[in-house]
């Protein structure tokens, strides 16, 4: 594919917006990847090239939330372990399917992960950072990082939250703490599965670095607001990028 300046045009202010809202309650993937399908990547290199921005992204969110003492690595490294197996598998899933077949995946995971996005009533905030590392924590980690691994190798959209709702609900983590521990699974499962696309020659570099760059600004932005009422801007910001990729998908523009 031959990369034109309104590819990097379209592409750059939508993955810093990601970034953004990724880095406040995740769902960045539903503005990053249909920003690549609306400036015109086939599904699959639409994938590879998305983990190569949003890596860079929520690698320095998870540095931030790191540094911030809100990550226990006790917790992190076994689901970082099973993040990595799923989001292999995930991977490997997503070469084997035809690109007519994903795009047909992608009409119908998109809106319906939009929908638990935006669900508020999905997430229970104990409101106490205090982490019990108990038996339910450990095994509802793990689990979560290996089947929600296994959906971002594969696809993407909506990992974060997935990640937020599983810790939140099931192993009764504070939402800031649920968070914290989401971007360690969820950098992991980006940088498994980047190395599969890479290996198989799916990744726009260039692209993907300058995306990187406003990524990982928004992403800096959006980890500092997690406290501060910044999910104010996820909900219009999804809807206005998915309203966006059904012109695209109707021949609007």
């Amino acid at each position: 594919m031959v990369l034109t300046a309104k590819t990097f045009i379209i592409v750059c202010p939508l993955l810093f917006i990601a970034g953004l809202v990724d880095a406040i309650g995740g769902g960045g993937g539903l503005i990053s990847l249909p920003a690549y399908l609306i400036a015109g990547l086939p599904p699959h290199m639409a994938i590879a090239t998305n983990k190569l921005s949003s890596s860079c992204g929520t690698a320095l969110a998870t540095a931030r939330f790191i540094r911030n003492g809100l990550v226990n690595f006790k917790l992190a490294v076994p689901s970082v372990i099973m993040a990595v197996i799923g989001s292999s598998i995930g991977a490997h899933i997503s070469l084997l399917i035809d690109e007519k077949i994903m795009v047909y995946i992608l009409y119908v995971i998109l809106p319906l992960t939009a929908f638990v996005v935006l669900n508020k009533k999905l997430f229970h905030d104990s409101g106490d950072d205090t982490l019990n590392l108990d038996r339910r924590t450990y095994l509802t980690a793990m689990a979560a990082a290996l089947i929600i691994g296994m959906y971002d190798g594969f696809y993407g959209p909506g990992t974060g939250t997935f990640l937020i709702i599983a810790f939140t609900v099931f192993a009764k983590l504070s939402i800031r703490t649920a968070n914290a521990h989401t971007k360690v699974i969820n950098l992991t499962t980006n940088l498994t599965s980047l190395v599969i696309f890479l290996i198989n020659g799916q990744v726009l570099i260039p692209l993907g670095i300058a995306a990187a760059v406003c990524n990982m600004a928004g992403g800096y932005i959006g980890a500092g607001l997690v406290m501060n009422n910044g999910s104010k801007i996820v909900k219009p910001s999804i809807l206005l990028v998915l309203f966006l990729l059904l012109l695209k998908v109707f021949g609007v523009y």
